[in-house]
């Protein structure tokens, strides 16, 4: 379902560059974006997904990637606030949600989620976070809590620190900045493939 390398990508012109590098998780995370652009890039990662036989997984838009037939939504605590889990189970979409806090991780069980994701590992600059670097520890903590369910890790992650986020029990490591950012995107994305499949 997740595979070790899951990429966060902002539009689809980085699925056109990296997913043909062997990317096979990814998630589309948009913000300030009007209706018909948002459609427009869910269709199109939807399309070149299914052509690289990658899972996509729409960030927040839940409603939108029901409409267009997408299976897979990551969605935050205050999404699921006003998320129909119920739509989304009847309509075969799976889910992800975020935690940062025991009481989160509590909550977000309750919906019988298809993966956990824990962050920030380490400290991030992608957003500001009011939440303090979760640690390796905290991984093995909610690995032990949440058992067969798939642990997703995020925030400040490298190659480097990918590799020792799965040895503490997260079965996916997340990226977003350090490959969008990078001076070489593909390199980058290439490095983090041959280190986390190697």
């Amino acid at each position: 379902m997740l595979d070790r390398f899951y990429l966060i990508v902002d539009s689809s012109h980085w699925l056109e560059r990296l997913l043909p590098l062997g990317v096979k998780t990814v998630q589309l995370r948009m913000k300030d974006k009007s209706h018909a652009e948002l459609t427009h890039e869910i269709i199109m990662s939807r399309t070149l997904c299914a052509q690289h036989g990658a899972t996509l997984i729409v960030n927040d838009y839940w409603q939108m990637a029901l409409d267009e037939g997408c299976n897979f939504v990551h969605l935050g605590q205050e999404d699921m606030d006003t998320a129909d889990f119920k739509a989304l189970k009847v309509g075969g979409v799976k889910i992800g949600l975020s935690t940062h806090t025991p009481e989160e991780l509590d909550r977000a069980l309750q919906f019988d989620p298809d993966y956990i994701a824990l962050g920030p590992i380490y400290p991030t600059v992608l957003k500001d976070m009011i939440f303090p670097p979760q640690g390796l520890e905290r991984i093995s903590e909610w690995k032990r809590i949440i058992g067969n369910i798939p642990l997703v890790a995020i925030g400040g992650l490298t190659p480097e620190r990918a590799k020792l986020v799965l040895q503490a029990g997260a079965d996916s490591a997340c990226v977003v900045t350090d490959i969008l950012r990078h001076a070489d995107p593909e390199a980058r994305t290439r490095e983090w493939i041959d280190t986390l499949r190697g």
